[in-house]
């Protein structure tokens, strides 16, 4: 097998399968893990020390995406804006909706930039038109919109080292890169740095703490981490067709967590995929970094 592609056979997380999960993000201060399935709709953790998941109750609304406040406990992107979430109470707290007045479209993948704005992409789901957006939203409720004309924005991930944003619209096979300055919120024209090659589909994305990008391909059953510069530089072939997101977690940061859907596959299909809807856990001999907070 060639040194840049691996086969790996993981754990996988004793929860339920998901039906599409998502948004995995590694809380350092309670070392949790946290992650959401989407359709079903459900918010999920997992406490590595006491080897346990649960399922927290939140409102019968849909949750593309979550991150870390720096106050403490979660904002949640849902169908009807973002919300604050204490998981203590289980309490919820409207915050603002970015895109109000589009009750067709739901929240998609989300991150939080060095300087604590939070990013989030939208998407219209009865027909993946391309008609999307992403929008970054400051600590002080300030909403801009930052790309418009996307089908399903996602891979949302910052190399604060190099200044740098990626992001990807998951129906054209595309990554992309900008520079950026989160504390001026400038951003450059962005440029291509991946492409993927059907039937995969370039998804969640989290960045190592050598810079390097990692990237979930839908229906490509891998993962790829790129370099800096845009290359390949491994590929992690995976027991799931349809991977969906990653970040590394764990006490030092070197666990890879990635979150997978079971959804479109068939009842066949999902009898040769075992592991199809769980979150997988693997070993990939590099560490990740903190993940940034919002102060909203």
């Amino acid at each position: 097998m060639s040194r840049t592609r691996w086969r790996m056979e993981p754990e996988a997380l004793d929860a339920d399968r998901n039906r599409l999960g998502e948004c995995p993000v590694w809380c350092d201060r309670r070392q949790r893990l946290w992650w959401v399935d989407v359709l079903e709709p459900a918010l999920w953790s997992h406490d590595p020390q006491e080897r346990q998941c649960t399922r927290h109750p939140v409102a019968a609304r849909r949750i593309g995406s979550l991150a870390l406040r720096e106050r403490g406990g979660l904002v949640l992107a849902c169908d009807n804006g973002l919300f604050a979430y204490d998981p203590d109470t289980a309490g919820q707290a409207f915050l603002l909706d970015p895109e109000p007045g589009k009750r067709q479209h739901r929240k998609n993948d989300g991150r939080v930039d060095s300087a604590g704005n939070f990013w989030v992409g939208t998407l219209r789901e009865s027909d993946y038109a391309p008609v999307g957006a992403i929008y970054r939203v400051t600590p002080e409720l300030r909403v801009t919109m930052e790309e418009q004309d996307l089908a399903i924005p996602n891979s949302l991930a910052f190399d604060p080292e190099r200044g740098r944003i990626f992001y990807a619209d998951t129906r054209a096979y595309t990554i992309w890169v900008r520079d950026y300055d989160p504390v001026t919120g400038r951003a450059g024209r962005k440029r291509v740095f991946a492409t993927t090659q059907a039937p995969a589909r370039p998804d969640g994305s989290c960045v190592d703490a050598e810079g390097h990008l990692w990237n979930a391909e839908y229906a490509g059953g891998r993962l790829v981490r790129y370099a800096p510069s845009g290359t390949v530089s491994r590929v992690v072939d995976l027991p799931v067709s349809h991977p969906t997101c990653c970040c590394f977690g764990g006490n030092h940061l070197d666990r890879l967590y990635v979150t997978s859907a079971s959804e479109p596959l068939s009842a066949e299909q999902q009898l040769s995929e075992p592991l199809a809807g769980r979150v997988l856990v693997l070993d990939v001999g590099v560490r990740g970094r903190p993940e940034f907070r919002t102060g909203l």
